[in-house]
Order: C-alpha cells, then sequence, then structure tokens
C-alpha cells in the first residue's frame, strides 16, 4: 500500500472523530485538519487554519496553562518529533481577540520500520468549558471570605488555599501548597478525627466536627471542619471549610466571667434582691440579704412568685408595680408594704428594672427595708403633734426643717394645683404663721365656728388631718406668704 493510499485512508479514519487532528509534515506544511480541529480554532478550512505552522504562528496566539512556557508552539514541538500529553494552552486568534479557546493537547509520533516518522499529528481536546467553569470556581473561590482547602485525594496533598484561611492561621500559600495533610494538618486534634480520616481516604463526605489547628507561630485555633468531595480538573479532591471559633469561645470565655462577676455581686449585695423570670416573674434566684431581711429560704421562694411566696401584703400595691414595670420596664423607689416570713409587715422601697441574661428576659428586684425609718418619722410626728398645740413659738426656720423631714418629696406645682380659695389660702396663711382659731377668728373677724369649717375643708383638699400636718405642708409650698401674694 502507497503512502498516499495510506495518508487517504488516514484522514477517512480521523475525519469523524470528537477530538481534533491535525496532521503535520517533516517540513512543516499542514498537510490536513479534521472538522472538529477546524471548529476548536473557528476556522473553516484549511487555509485558514494555516498552510504552514509559521502561517498558524501568524494567526493564532498561544500560552501555556501548565506552569511551562516553552518557546516552541504544541505543533513545532510535534513537528520536531517529541512526545508529549496534558499540554493545555488558551488559543487565541489574532484577527479576532474576542474569539478564544482552551486546548488540551497531546501528540501523536508514528515512525517506518526504518524509525523514521511518517506520520506527525496533534490531537486537539477542547476543554474551554471546563476551564470557564474551573475559572469561575477558582474567583469564587478565593472571593469567599470562609476559610477552606482543597486537597487532592491521590496523595492527600493541599493544591489549593484561600485567603480566608490565610488570615485566619497566618500561613503563607507556599507553605501550604502542595504539603501533604500531615504536615499541614487540617484535621488536628478533631473531636472524631479517626472517622475523618477514614472518611478522606474514602473520598467521602466528612460532617462538621470541632478541631485545633495548630499555626505556624506556635499557637493553635479552635475551628469547625467539614470536608465536602468535589472533583478539580477531573481529579478527585475533598474541599475543607472551617469556622472559626475563637471569637465564639472568647464570647464564650467572656459571658462566663460576666455572670460570674454578676453572681457574686448579687450574692455579696447587702439588700435584698430577687432574680425573676420576666414573662411570670418566677423567682430563679434570691441572695444572702432577702432570706435575712424576710426570713424566706430558696425553699419556699425558688420557683414561685413573690406573690404565691406571701410576700405582698397590699395586692393593688404588687398590681401597681407589676404595671408600671410592664409599662415602662422599670420601677425606682416605690414604697410598699412587705410581709416577713413571722407575719410581721415591713415598709420597703422596691426598685426593678428589666434585664436580658443569654438572651432571655429576666427583672432584677431590690428591695430596700426602711421600716426603722418609717418607725422613727412616725415617732417624730406624733411629738410635733402633741407640741402643736400651740405654734405661736416655733420659728420660721423650724418649722421649715420639720416640713422638709416630713414630706420631701411635694413640690410647689401641687400647692398650686389644689385650687384653694382665698379664705382658705388666708387661714393656712395665719395656721403656718402660728396663729390659733382663735386668734384667727379675731384677725379675720370671723366666727371661731366659721374658722373651724374653713379649716376642715382646707385638711380634705390638702389631704392630711392633723394642724400639724397643714402646718408641714404648707412650709413645703412657701407658706406664710407675703401679704401680696394671698389672692
Amino acid at each position: 500500500m502507497t503512502a498516499g493510499v495510506d495518508r487517504h485512508e488516514l484522514r477517512q479514519i480521523i475525519a469523524g472523530l470528537s477530538e481534533g487532528v491535525i496532521l503535520v509534515e517533516p517540513d512543516q506544511t499542514i498537510a490536513y485538519a479534521n472538522e472538529a480541529a477546524l471548529a476548536m480554532h473557528g476556522a473553516g478550512s484549511l487555509d485558514e487554519l494555516g498552510p504552514t505552522v509559521d502561517d498558524y504562528r501568524e494567526r493564532f496566539c498561544l500560552r501555556y496553562r501548565n506552569h511551562v512556557t516553552p518557546n516552541q508552539y504544541p505543533i513545532e514541538r510535534v513537528v520536531a518529533g517529541e512526545q508529549f500529553h496534558d499540554v493545555v494552552v488558551e488559543v487565541r486568534r489574532a484577527d479576532k481577540p474576542e474569539m478564544d479557546f482552551v486546548h488540551s493537547l497531546r501528540s501523536l509520533v508514528a515512525t517506518d520500520r526504518e524509525g523514521k516518522p511518517s506520520c506527525l499529528a496533534l490531537i486537539l481536546k477542547d476543554v474551554t468549558d471546563q476551564f470557564e467553569a474551573e475559572d469561575r470556581f477558582e474567583a469564587t473561590f478565593n472571593a469567599n471570605p470562609a476559610p477552606a482547602v482543597i486537597t487532592r485525594l491521590s496523595d492527600l496533598r493541599h493544591v489549593k488555599v484561600n485567603a480566608g484561611f490565610l488570615e485566619m492561621t497566618g500561613f503563607t500559600r507556599d507553605a501550604v501548597i502542595g504539603r501533604s495533610v500531615y504536615e499541614v494538618d487540617v484535621l488536628a486534634e478533631a473531636r472524631n478525627r479517626d472517622l475523618a480520616v477514614s472518611r478522606l481516604k474514602e473520598g467521602g463526605t466528612i460532617p462538621q466536627m470541632e478541631a485545633c489547628l495548630r499555626l505556624p507561630d506556635g499557637g493553635s485555633r479552635f475551628v469547625i471542619v467539614a470536608g465536602q468531595p468535589i472533583e478539580l480538573g477531573e481529579e478527585p479532591c475533598m474541599l475543607f471549610t472551617f469556622a472559626d471559633l475563637e471569637l465564639r469561645r472568647k464570647a464564650e470565655t467572656a459571658l462566663r466571667q460576666s455572670e460570674a462577676r454578676f453572681a457574686k455581686a448579687f450574692r455579696l449585695t447587702p439588700v435584698p434582691t430577687v432574680l425573676a423570670r420576666g414573662k411570670d416573674l418566677h423567682v430563679t434566684g434570691i441572695n444572702e440579704a432577702f432570706t435575712r431581711v424576710f426570713g424566706l429560704g430558696e425553699d419556699t421562694v425558688i420557683g414561685r412568685n413573690l406573690d404565691e411566696a406571701g410576700l405582698w401584703v397590699n395586692e393593688r400595691q404588687r398590681e401597681a408595680v407589676e404595671a408600671a414595670l410592664e409599662r415602662q420596664g422599670y420601677v425606682l423607689g416605690v414604697e410598699v408594704c412587705l410581709r416577713h416570713e413571722s407575719g410581721a409587715n415591713l415598709d420597703c422601697l422596691v426598685s426593678a428594672e428589666r434585664i436580658e441574661i443569654e438572651d432571655d428576659p429576666f427583672v432584677l428586684l431590690v428591695m430596700q427595708d426602711i421600716t426603722d425609718r418609717k418607725h422613727t418619722e412616725r415617732e417624730l410626728f406624733d411629738a410635733i403633734e402633741t407640741v402643736m398645740a400651740d405654734t405661736s413659738w416655733f420659728s420660721r426656720g423650724l418649722i421649715e426643717k420639720l416640713a422638709n423631714l416630713r414630706r420631701p418629696d411635694v413640690t410647689r406645682s401641687d400647692a398650686l394645683a389644689l385650687n384653694l380659695t382665698m379664705r382658705e389660702r388666708q387661714i393656712l396663711n395665719l395656721i403656718c404663721s402660728g396663729l390659733d382659731d382663735e386668734a384667727i377668728a379675731r384677725k379675720l373677724d370671723l366666727s371661731r365656728n366659721t374658722v373651724r369649717n374653713h379649716g376642715a375643708a382646707l385638711y380634705r383638699k390638702l389631704g392630711v388631718h392633723k394642724r400639724s400636718e397643714a402646718v408641714v405642708w404648707g412650709r413645703e409650698n412657701g407658706f406664710p406668704l407675703q401679704s401680696g401674694e394671698i389672692k
């Protein structure tokens, strides 16, 4: 069979192949290219591809993607009789820069019986779509802030690492790429390391588990690691992704420390303090001062609200405190009556505020026992009442001091809001000046009974029951007034 006949039959064989085939003569003439090869160059004919290797070089720009940069085009290496495979190049037409392809190439060099090249062929496979997908994956992988490493399963070496992993660990890219999983151990101290290693060798999914990466500076970092099998350029690999636990561990440590400080302050506070759930006010904790003041221990109070524990004496006061707490989230210094375990009533100031502990709503209540102070005040007012039968000898300064002791929380605006009549203001003014009813009657030219009737009406408006209380109230609100102020 002649060489011409052989070459004709060869062209018939390769014409319908899905792979591209370019036949080259030793004199660098391009003898034939099948339809697949022409399509892979965006060419419609052999003349458009190039009659010779030099023409091909002028019409197509090539760039190797295998991290090698030989001076020759692959087609020139075929002419030189070089055997190669899995060479990947980017191909772009010089006259149409927007038209580019990615080819995976191998050479075929057949020799005659004398060992001389008789058939030189460049075999092409269009891998454009594959590499475009890999480029998109590469861009996504590198841009993903979640730390990640890709490990080749055939030799368990890391082939890709993103910036997130490098930033988290402090490794450089060169310190990771090409290293094995035993050198840069991404499963170090994993909670279920044996399962992870077994799945890695099988190429199976590695479930999430905690691990502790060893860092290049000698430190360590707690992470959650998981593995997902993927293919990278038809090479089976494992994609390891990581979640940094360091911030969470620091937050948990800070939370524990904060809770410990709160618990210590709560326990040692000298004022009775209660911690209750926000939704139903069931008590979850009491301090030592609460037990000391009210006699109620944890076995009596924990798990119940304060009303069930029998602490509240006045139901209306409880409802008012809870309503204010619900309305504005806090209560400050409300005077209430609470019950001791023995049944005795205690005067208390209650303050409360809604708080959150581990995202759950709670209420913190502080109860200050003011029973002794109230008792002292009552004794003082009784003594004042006893001696106030004749107030003419009291100095204005002393009356004002007594007023400040008796009603420190009343303001002048309260007095103006009462809308006293002119006669009532006159009588209040004279009472605060130290005059008794008889002297007031003479001063205003009224009968003593009339003065008493006006006085009774005045007491009702002021909300007092005794002359001494009226004097104190008046002193708090600027009485006695100057003559020009009584209107």
